[in-house]
This record gives C-alpha cells, structure tokens and sequence, in this order.
C-alpha cells in the first residue's frame, strides 16, 4: 500500500471513517441519506455541489473535512445537515432569523489541521415508516418545504461514503514540484521520509495535491531526477490516484509518463485527451475486419428490400471541411402544392452489426470528437468517410423519413424505411447561403436551386410554428479560429449561424422528433431517447431579477414565454447588441444538461421526459450515426419497429399498415403484435431496459467528455493566439461585483473572465454594499490602503491593470501602423480600445477597458488573464 511508504508521516485521522456499505444501503432505503455526483467550485475548491433529485437548489458540501476525500465526478452519499447547519444562499439579501454558519471560511488547509464544525454530528430526526420508498419522497418534500419557506438559505452536507470513484481520478494530469523535493534532497538525510515523495500539482483547479511516492516513478522520469533535470518541471504529467485514507490530508498518486513540454500543441492536446478518456489509437485489425472493402458494392439482394431513391434529386449541405456525410435531404413539389420532404440518414446500422468487434469499439468510444485541426471518429474512416459517407454521385444505403407538408407546415403524412439514394450534389453551408442569397446560381443544377429555396421556405414556416408551440432558442457569437500553414492560429473571428445552417437543422429536429415518436409506440419500455430538464429555478429567478434591475420584462413561466420575452429584448436593445449577448450569456446558466435515457428506466410515466428547450413531450438522436452511437441504437430500434409492421402486416392485413410509423397510432397489446414485436426486437438487438440504461450512461459521459474536449481547445488555441500578440485589448461589461473580485464578458471574444482586486500593493477597492458599487484607487508603493487583517502576501498591480501613462499613450498612436501594433491587428474588430483613468466607479453592467493574456505554459495550466487597462500618471 502506498501509505505504508510514508506511514510515519502520518499523525492523526484528518478525515471521517467512510460508512460501510451495508450500512449506506440501509441508509438509501430510509432516506436518511442521498445517492448524489460530486462536483466541485473551479473558483473555490472548498466549495462543492451535489444536485439531489427533487430538490430546487444544490447541496453545499463546504470544507475539506465535510467533502471527505471526494473527489469531482465522484458518486456519493451525502447526509444532508440539520436545518441549524445551512448556510446562506449567494447574492441573497433576506435576513435569516438563524445564525448563519459558512464551513468555508472557517476550515482551513494547510496538510495539518482542519477546523471541524463542533455540532457536526448533530443528525436531523427520520421517521421509521416501513414503506421506505415513501420514507425518501418524504424527506425530500420536507427539504423542499424548507427551502420554499427559507429562499435565503442553501442545504449543506456531508459526504459518508464514496458510493463510485469517478473515472477521473484515473486522469490526472498536472505538474511534478522537482524543485522543492531537490532542495530538500541536498538538505536532509537520504533516509528522511520527506525524500520519499514528491508533491503533484493537477492543472484541473477542482483536483488537489497528491503526493507521488518517489520509488513508483518510471524509470525515465527517476533518471532525470537523478540527473537534477529541472526542466522535468514544465512537463505535463500523467497520473492517476491511487489511494487516499483518512489518515492523510492528500491522496496519494501514481505517474504513468509525461506528454512533453506545457505550452505546446501536441503535449497540450495529448495531455487534454487523456484527461477526458478519449481514445486517439488507431482502430484494431479485429474493428477492421468487420468492414468491406472500398470496392464493395450494394448487393442485389438488398436493393429488392428497399425502396429505390436513385433517381430523386438529394444533396448533402455541410461544413466545407467535412468528409463523413451523415445526411441528406430532398423535396418534391405535388400537384396539390403540398411538398414532400426526404431526410435520408446514412444507413450506417448495416455496417455495424451488433456484437461485432467493430460495435463494441463504436460503443466505447460513443461519438466523434472534433479538435480544431483535426477528427478524431468514432468509426473507421474507410466507413465514416467512405462506404456509408453520402458522396455525391455514388449509390449508398440509407434510413429515410419522408413527410407530405402543407404550406401551413402541417405534416399531412409520411413515410418510414431503408432506401438506396445517389446524391447528386454535395453544398457547403457558404454555398447553400449563395444560392438562398442568389449568388453563383450557375454552378449548380437548376434542380438543386429551386430545392434549396423550396425547403428554406419550409423550414421558416416549420420554425415559426415551433416557437409557437413553445420552443427556445439561445443563440449566441461563437469564436472561429484562422489557422497558418503550420497549423498556428493568427487570428479569430465572431462567427453566427446563417439560413442554410437554420434549413438543414429544422429538418433534422423534425426527423429527430419523429424517430422518438415512433420507437416509443413501439418498444415503450426500450426506446433510447434524449430529455432536456427545466432550468434550475434558483437561478431562473437570478435571471428574472437581473433584467429586472435593469428595466427589462421576462417572463420565465415556459420555455416559450422565456424565448418570446428574449425576443422581446433583442428588439429594445437593437441598439446595444452587445448587453443582449451578456443577457444570453445569462439566460444559459440556469439550463441544464440534455440527457439520454432509457423510457424504461423512468417509471414518471413520461412527465421528465420531454426536451424543454425544443417544447416536444419526445426526442432522440436519429440523424448522425457516422458521429454517435445512440443514432444507431435508434436506427435498429427503427429497423425492428419496421420489420415489425411487415410481420404484422402480412398475418393482418391493411389493418396493420403502418400502424407505428404512420401518423396515426391506437395502441394494440395482443400476443399476436407483441410477438411480432419480440421477435422484431431480437433480430436487429433491440437493448433491454438495462442494458440500455448503461449504453445512455455511458454515451452521456462521453458526450460531455467530447465538450470538455472542445472546450479546452478552444481555450489553448485562443492562449496561442495571445501568446504570439504583444497585448490584446478588448471593451468589457461587468456582468458581476463584489469586494473581491469582478466577473467580466470580454466583448470580442464572447467569453467571460474575472479579474481580482483584493490584497493589491497600493490599489485601494472599496465596495459599497447597499449600491452595489465598487471604487477603485492607486496609490502606488503605499500599502496603508490594502485590507487591515490581511495576509501580507500582496499581488502586484500589474497583476490587476495594465497602466499606461497618458504621455506614452498619446506618443505612441501617431500612425495606423502603430495603432495596430500596441492594440492587436485582431479581425475581430477595427476599433481602438482606450484606457480610463483612476479612480474608478463600477456598478453590474459598467463597460471598462480590459487586456486579456496568456497564463501559464511551461509554468503552469494554460489560462485567459484579464487585466483592467488604466492610465495614470503615477509612475
């Protein structure tokens, strides 16, 4: 064991025994205790949050001592704290008649000691009802009645048992402190137990220290310490944790290599792949040797059991870049002016038979993941890219869902099945645009043109009555980055989604709903669909009272009535579009994560099961299956559901034609349909309830994993992007204030940052409560004006504020050339940010100048900084 390396390092017990499982079961069953995921504050790692269901707002796990050793993404069980015990909510302004405890700041973390609160122990009392499933409903009405009848007050826990360790504990990735155990190592004798490990810093805030035992170290690292390599310290590391008992204050970790040098692309990318799970191997020869050659060709057979497209006019629109064409559409006026409308998906369900090697490889990677210079699939390329891609001018198998729309975008009726089809054209999103736009018209067939005008007028009409029927729609500036021969960003721009992009994702949403209406006719207790839940109501109300404050309506009733006051405000503030993206920057954070989920798994009788931002009872994932493994589960469930109806079909008569995939269902529950069902259901693998209840877990984690992904791209190509400019400068609106710290949305860059003020030598903050307003004031070399009680441990004001003198300033902007050159030739924007000056008056929404950097690299994690950019003629 680990510990036993450094057992004599070890004093006292620093944290709470873990309560056995039998004795966590039992509590489950009574409610005493919540089965909940463990998930920390980025900002502050003291605080965590666990969301219990049921429940409005998040339990606060604050303190070391109380989080007991979990670690973020960890399952646990938490024993929610007597009502004596909560803390106050924050920004929350009601008076609370009970004394107000805040762990936080009171436990301290110094790998010695933890202040423990004294009446910790103290338990809340539960009934000994024998219905035990009431026992828990029970509870959590009491906590909500709590919660509704105190709004000022947070729920605060414990945590009594890791129930699951969370699989980001296997990886770590951090910093190896080289320097302090080589300081040490000339110092102490080669037998003290300090020589004997070496502290790991993670570059994940939410993750803590660990020791890493010196003699576990791989050979290559160990030599470089022998060799006092210093450089060792600027390298990532991969690690994982190993171990973490209640006698020590960190956990203890164990180092597998090293990605390379922080700060650069690949070992940044290696490093962020690891960390997220993601598998970049290549495929196996066993995944390979499920797929066909690139010289196969559909067989005869199969055409005979499909409905033949060849010769109706498709066309794949796309991004420029893209190789793995998942869909297609199609449109065809009728004589009665209704259209008829074709999605056809990729039948990539053909090639991927269940069981095979090749689909459990698909399984476990779950979906695509996408890097800004490159894709990383989760299907071979010689499929993805290839035998099941919609290329134009090739034959290819697909699964189609075709429907006769009227003008009024009413769905008059449709069709469902395996088709053949033969794109004729492949558009990218620009060209597509051109063409609605009526520019280069005569690069493409006539035919093309007047389809892709004819479903842009479809697809208006389809969105219109959808945000009629309550949808919602939180459109915001995405960055897009420009990249150099080398792959090296220069440059960035605000990008927003055009009309082509709106046309193909009507008709995909409408194929999306479709697939989950009919696969949950058929197999109520087996359908894999995607629910979206109601934003969080703690924050919702954050945001009523925002736009409040500020003058502006919202109602947040529905998800409708939510997107028609936005819209709402988009039009008052036409004339300052940039308070309406803070405003949508806002109105995401109440929302949560959509899911995927098995309909057997919820026993609510479908009331969670709907998507609130799209206001539809039933959704899925139908029209990607070349990047998610969930569209091919949905296409054998569609596959079984079909065959189903042929079966039935051909015992039944006309009766039974199309009797799940029509517009019309009555439910029938005889043998005869149940057990045309089955064995539908059997030949094309249809998941029991359970089994596919773990596909939706697992595809959840990935899928989140892929955004992390991306998220952290993005945020290390922007950190080169800024690296390689000398400053970039940038207007921003203060989305938040305190005495501590502000939070900030960066104007050109669509983001959001903070910037800390507190314990700044020679700048003076002072908040004004009851205004909510924030002075600041420098005072340069003079320290009298910081915090009395502070810790001493004062950051320079060039950690806060750029400062220019107005002199320098003003010589400096003599030419455009220069202009350029001090500000940032960014493509984001032409215009010059200027500095402000001293003192400095700020409330909620105040536009202040600011100068992003880059933090981090070969130092530690990589980070966006945000400086304030001052003039002041002190020097």
């Amino acid at each position: 064991m680990a510990h036993n390396q450094v057992e004599h390092l070890a004093q006292r017990k620093h944290f709470a025994t873990y309560w056995s499982i039998e004795a966590v079961n039992l509590a489950l069953e009574k409610g005493d205790v919540f089965k909940a995921m463990f998930r920390v504050n980025a900002h502050n790692r003291v605080e965590a949050y666990c969301k219990i269901d049921g429940l409005p707002v998040d339990v606060l796990i604050s303190g070391f001592y109380s989080q007991n050793r979990a670690v973020e993404g960890d399952i646990v069980a938490i024993k929610v704290d007597p009502f004596s015990l909560w803390t106050k909510m924050k920004g929350s302004v009601e008076a609370s008649p009970e004394k107000q405890l805040l762990h936080s700041t009171n436990d301290t973390f110094n790998g010695q000691d933890l202040i423990r609160p004294a009446n910790f122990e103290l338990d809340h009392t539960t009934a000994s009802s024998p219905n035990e499933g009431r026992e828990v409903v029970s509870l959590v009405e009491k906590l909500c009645t709590l919660i509704t009848s105190f709004p000022s007050k947070r729920p605060t826990g414990r945590v009594v048992a890791i129930i699951e360790t969370s699989p980001r504990r296997n990886s770590i990735v951090g910093f190896l402190r080289i320097k302090n155990w080589l300081s040490k190592k000339t110092k102490l004798p080669s037998s003290s137990p300090k020589h004997e490990h070496i502290q790991l810093i993670p570059t994940d805030p939410k993750f803590p220290k660990m020791i890493v035992p010196v003699k576990n170290l791989p050979n290559t690292i160990t030599k470089r310490l022998d060799d006092c390599d210093l450089t060792l310290e600027t390298d990532l590391i991969a690690a994982q944790i190993v171990e973490w008992s209640e006698e020590y204050d960190s956990p203890f970790a164990h180092v597998h290599h090293v990605f390379g040098r922080a700060g650069e692309v690949e070992s940044q990318i290696g490093a962020i792949l690891f960390q997220n799970s993601i598998n970049s191997s290549d495929f196996t020869p066993e995944v390979m040797s499920c797929i066909p050659h690139l010289s196969w060709r559909i067989p005869e057979d199969e055409l005979k059991h499909r409905r033949d497209l060849r010769n109706l006019c498709t066309f794949t629109i796309d991004p420029a870049t893209a190789s793995d064409l998942d869909d297609a559409l199609s449109v065809e006026k009728l004589p009665n002016g209704v259209y008829r409308v074709g999605v056809h998906i990729a039948d990539v369900s053909y090639f991927v038979p269940p069981h095979t090697p090749l689909d459990l490889e698909a399984q476990i990677r779950s979906t695509s993941v996408y890097l800004q210079k490159k894709k990383l699939p989760m299907l071979p390329p010689v499929l993805s890219d290839n035998l099941s891609s919609l290329s134009p001018g090739v034959e290819r198998l697909a699964f189609s869902i075709i429907w006769d729309i009227n003008l009024d975008g009413v769905v008059l009726d449709r069709w469902i099945g395996r088709t053949v089809i033969k794109s004729c054209c492949k558009l990218s999103y620009e060209q597509a645009q051109d063409i609605l736009d009526g520019i280069s018209n005569l690069y493409h067939p006539p035919i093309v043109i007047t389809s892709v005008n004819n479903l842009y007028e479809i697809s208006k009409v389809l969105k219109e009555k959808r945000f009629k029927d309550g949808a919602l729609s939180l459109e915001s500036p995405k960055i897009m980055f420009l990249f150099d021969k080398n792959g090296i960003p220069y440059d960035c721009v605000l990008s927003g989604r055009s009309k082509s992009n709106f046309l193909v994702e009507e008709f995909m949403l409408l194929a999306n709903t479709t697939a989950a209406e009919v696969i949950t006719r058929a197999y109520p207790s087996n359908a894999l669909l995607r629910k979206h839940p109601e934003p969080k109501l703690s924050k919702l109300k954050d945001l009523e009272t925002f736009c409040y404050k500020h003058g502006l309506h919202l109602n947040t009733s529905t998800s409708g009535q939510l997107h028609q006051s936005l819209e709402n405000i988009r039009h008052e503030l036409k004339d300052d579009s940039v308070l309406f993206h803070v405003l949508m920057s806002y109105a995401t954070r109440p929302m949560q994560l959509a899911t995927y989920f098995c309909s057997g798994d919820l026993t609510d009788g479908g009331e969670d099961w709907g998507h609130y931002a799209l206001a539809v009872p039933l959704y899925t994932h139908f029209t990607s299956p070349l990047r998610r493994y969930p569209d091919i589960i949905v296409h054998r469930t569609l596959a079984a559901t079909i065959e189903a109806e042929e079966m039935l079909k051909k015992n039944g008569g006309k009766l039974f034609e199309r009797c799940f995939t029509g517009l019309v269902f009555e439910k029938v529950e005889s043998f005869h349909v149940q057990k045309a069902l089955l064995d539908a259901g059997m030949k094309y693998s249809v998941p029991g309830t359970q089994l596919l209840a773990d596909v939706a877990t697992h595809c959840n984690e990935r899928k989140l994993a892929s955004r992390y992904v991306k998220d952290a791209t993005d945020r290390l190509y922007m950190w080169l992007l800024l690296r390689n400019k000398d400053v970039f400068l940038s207007e921003a609106r203060v989305l938040g204030l305190g005495p501590k710290f502000m939070s900030i949305y960066v104007t050109k860059l669509a983001m959001e940052r903070r910037i800390y003020y507190d314990e700044v030598e020679g700048l003076s903050a002072e908040w004004l409560d009851a205004t909510s307003t924030l002075v600041l004031n420098y005072y340069p070399n003079n320290r009298s004006h910081n915090k009395k009680g502070s810790s001493n441990k004062f950051k320079t004001v060039e950690e806060v504020a750029m400062v220019s003198i107005p002199y320098n300033t003003e010589m400096e902007m003599e030419s455009e050339e220069e202009v350029d050159a001090a500000f940032g030739d960014m493509g984001i924007s032409d215009s010059v940010v200027v500095p402000v000056f001293f003192p400095l008056v700020l409330h909620i929404l105040s536009t202040i100048p600011v100068a992003l950097h880059p933090i981090g690299g070969d130092d530690g994690p990589i980070d966006i900084g945000a400086r304030l950019y001052m003039s002041s003629y002190f020097s």
